[in-house]
């Protein structure tokens, strides 16, 4: 399955490194090259700490830091510590297979979303 919707409303989200262009070291010359899309378009990574929100009469999580694929440059004021929402945020899973037993050596899942937005008021007064 690819681009599984998820909804991180019960979670805050919190910049940990500011979004920055994606990049890849190219594995023949050892460049560093730019990622794009399949269009051409430039891609962005952004690190964020998810931490889940209180909910009453549960202990609340310790949280977690997760890296986001962004598909656009999501503009200025996006900075450590900032709180955002992501916009139309999806999950998608991969594996890496043996090419000579087809058996699985590997797994993962990584995020991936369509921009950043600032935290509305309610997320921010959370945060403490």
């Amino acid at each position: 399955m690819k681009d599984i919707a998820i909804n991180f409303g019960g979670y805050r989200l919190m910049v940990t490194e500011e979004p920055t262009m994606k990049t890849r070291e190219n594995r023949k010359t050892g460049e560093v090259e730019t990622v794009t899309n399949r269009e051409g378009v430039n891609q962005f990574v952004v690190m964020l700490f998810a931490k889940p929100r209180p909910v009453e009469g549960r202990r609340t999580g310790k949280g977690e830091e997760i890296k986001v694929n962004l598909s656009a440059d999501p503009g200025e004021g996006f900075t450590e510590g900032s709180y955002v929402e992501l916009i139309n945020p999806v999950l998608n899973t991969y594996e890496m297979r043996d090419p000579e037993t087809g058996q699985i050596t590997g797994s993962g899942l990584w995020f991936k979303a369509d921009g950043l937005k600032p935290a509305g008021h309610g997320a921010l007064s959370s945060a403490a």
